[in-house]
């Protein structure tokens, strides 16, 4: 990898907040996706165009798989990819809430290697690459060391704690939730929250960038069956994320039905 990616990442995150602040709380143009995928507006796409441009000039060799922007296969026989949500929360961006993010990767041989997670309302910038451990605005963050799920802080949307879900009771735990997926990703990672979980299919978009984030701070990250995330595959999704310190991420797999 290019000694240099992460800053490549970084410069081109803080440019997409740019774009967005130029839209939020504006009432941008918004579209409907087809197949209740949720809605996009003139802002995503801008973005996205801009993301685009930017990165693949930098890096023509790399491919390229972003939310708003239609699948080519190609990226497929690229040995390094770019992974990219232009706005991670595109419902609380309309919404005028602050916690949308901009989530953009490099995956390497199916591995995140590089990544950052931007919430430009918020001012935090979060980074890491891999084997050098996770920041927050500069500074080196850490999962906690939560040893038990009962009682910790988890953000999970509310039906991941029906009883359908678990052998046995649901864990009693603290909920929470925010929009963006990467964004819960690295608020395990900073250690505000212990875990995060979604048991739905998750597309890579949502959780190329955070994952590693959480995974250079300390949490175990994996798919519900506690499999490790692998990105550039033909269907660029997982079958949910789990994030948690690893006593707390075992006995979450040990509990799920």
């Amino acid at each position: 990898m290019p000694a240099n990616d992460l800053a490549l990442l970084t410069e081109a995150a803080q440019a997409a907040g740019e774009i967005a602040e130029r839209y939020w709380r504006r009432d941008p143009r918004r579209w409907d996706k087809p197949g209740h995928q949720g809605p996009v507006t003139e802002a995503d796409l801008e973005i996205d165009a801009m993301l685009r441009d930017r990165l693949t000039a930098a890096r023509p060799a790399y491919g390229w798989l972003s939310e708003e922007t239609e699948d080519d296969p190609a990226r497929l026989t690229a040995e390094r990819l770019f992974v990219v949500d232009p706005i991670d929360g595109t419902r609380a961006f309309l919404d005028g809430d602050t916690t949308f993010a901009h989530a953009l990767a490099v995956a390497e041989a199916g591995r995140v290697i590089a990544a950052v997670v931007y919430l430009p309302m918020h001012g935090k910038l979060y980074a890491a690459q891999a084997g050098a451990g996770a920041r927050l605005n500069g500074a080196p963050i850490r999962a906690s060391e939560r040893a038990r799920l009962e009682g910790a802080a988890v953000l999970t949307a509310r039906p991941a704690l029906e009883p359908r879900h678990w052998a046995g009771p649901p864990p009693r735990v603290q909920r929470a939730l925010r929009a963006s997926l990467a964004y819960r990703l690295c608020l395990v990672a900073e250690g505000r929250y212990d875990a995060m979980l979604t048991l739905r299919e998750t597309w890579h978009w949502d959780s190329a960038a955070g994952s590693l984030i959480a995974a250079e701070a300390g949490a175990a990250v994996t798919d519900t069956a506690g499999r490790g995330l692998k990105f550039n595959t033909p269907v660029p999704a997982s079958t949910g994320v789990i994030a948690a310190p690893p006593d707390v991420h075992s006995e979450v797999i040990a509990r799920l039905a």
